[in-house]
This record gives structure tokens, sequence and C-alpha cells, in this order.
């Protein structure tokens, strides 16, 4: 199967996608895409998630998602297939924004939908690795509905998140919560998108705190230093929680 874009640097990423390329060949692709940190260029290898979609011509029944499961199920020995994950469209399904489509991720089957934030990013910068572009088969996403959809995710899902404290001992909803945070903000200021290193620069001037951040920075970054004590998770769970409960409340308020 021949592939497009441009080689990354990162010699097991490579060689999975060409794995996974390679047995995506049974099921008859119109096109693969990568997004996420693969496509808008704040990638590292080990750490990021590989966020890909499929694009199929035959309609995705019982036997093809049987099929989908046996390839990754293939792909599992690679070091970096638990990062892996794919959402498999078809040509006639790609319009609908809220259709749920077939996905693997974190080692099983289940179904979401392609978000306009997934949409925007594929026509921004998505990273075509077989096949057409997303442009000839994603419709455009509106400023208007990337907004919308943008005030809804921070006003009925992280908001309510950010009450359970229990969440925010945990290294991935602390930096899920603030990356997504800062990357809202500059979406519904100018429509724009950010990669989460442009995401981590913009919070200290957004009043997230300092040592929060840092701590993020140094972990995705591979960094030494920064807290080491046995109350710093707790500690650092209150901090953000206290940051994102007002400034979503100030963000979603601004909005609407």
């Amino acid at each position: 199967m021949t592939t497009h874009g441009t080689r990354t640097a990162d010699a097991l990423t490579d060689a999975l996608l060409d794995r996974f390329l390679g047995e995506l060949r049974a099921l008859d692709p119109v096109a693969a895409w990568a997004h996420g940190s693969l496509g808008g260029g704040d990638y590292q290898e080990g750490r990021s998630d590989l966020d890909l979609i499929a694009v199929l011509e035959e309609p995705i029944g019982p036997g093809i998602a049987w099929k989908v499961a046996k390839l990754h199920a293939r792909l599992r020995t690679d070091p970096l297939a638990p990062l892996l994950h794919c959402t498999y469209l078809t040509d006639a399904t790609t319009a609908d924004p809220e259709r749920r489509h077939l996905t693997w991720a974190h080692s099983e089957l289940f179904r979401r939908t392609v978000t306009p934030v997934t949409r925007r990013e594929l026509h921004t910068f998505g990273r075509v690795l077989y096949g057409k572009a997303p442009g000839e088969l994603l419709p455009a996403v509106s400023d208007r509905q990337l907004a919308d959809f943008v005030v809804r995710d921070q006003r009925d899902f992280l908001r309510p998140a950010v009450d359970k404290a229990r969440l925010w001992t945990q290294d991935v909803w602390v930096d899920y919560g603030l990356v997504t945070f800062a990357r809202a903000t500059v979406t519904l200021r100018d429509g724009s998108l950010i990669s989460k290193r442009e995401a981590l620069d913009l919070l200290p001037g957004l009043g997230a705190p300092v040592e929060v951040v840092e701590d993020i920075v140094r972990r995705r970054y591979g960094r030494e230093g920064g807290p080491v004590d046995s109350g710093w998770r707790e500690r650092r769970g209150e901090l953000t929680r206290d940051y994102l409960g007002a400034s979503i409340d100030r963000l979603v308020t601004s909005y609407t």
C-alpha cells in the first residue's frame, strides 16, 4: 500500500504506521489520516497517542467490526500499539458530525463521534497516510459549529468533572483539563487551533498555577526537577480544580 506524507524521525512510530497500513489493505480503505499531535507537529514518541481516522468503502457491519478487531489484535505486540487509536468511517457517513463511528482505542472497540475539533484539525493540519485528503471527503466546519462544540465540551463535560476531586490526583486529568481549557480559550477567541505545547506556553498568562504547568511540561518533555513531596498530587489537584472551576465558568459566560 502506498502511503503519503512526510516521514517522521520517530522510527518506532513509522514502523507501526507501516504495519497498520499494511493490515488496513484488507479492508479496502479510501483514505487514512492522522490528526492530534501526530498531525499538528507536537508528537512525542512513546508519550503521545497516535490518533488516526480510516475511511472505508463498504458499510461497517458486524463482519467489518470483527476484521477491525483482528487487525488491532495482530498489532498488539508492537510497543506503541496501546497508543494507536483509530476511528473507522465510510464514504457515505463522513458528513454527519453526530454519528457514532466504530473506534478502536484503549484496547477495545466502541463507537464515538468525529468531533468538530477533530474535523477542523483534519482540514487544517491532518496528515494524509493513504488515499484521499480530508478536504475531499469531510465537509468543512464553520467557526460557529466549532465554537458551539467547544463551549458544550467545557460546560457539559469538563466543568462537571472538576467537581470530582478523586479524578484530579491523576496526571491524565490534570494534563487534559488545563491543556483543553487553554485550547478552548484560543478557539473561542479567534477560531484557531493550537498544539499542546502552545497551550502550555499560554497557560501561565491565563492565570493557571505555574507550578502545575511546570509539572506537566517536566513530565511531557522529560525535564528534570519539580515537586517530589508526598502531598504534591493532592495539592496539585486542588490547585488545578480551583483554577479550572472559576475559569471555565467565566469562559462559558463570556461566550454565551
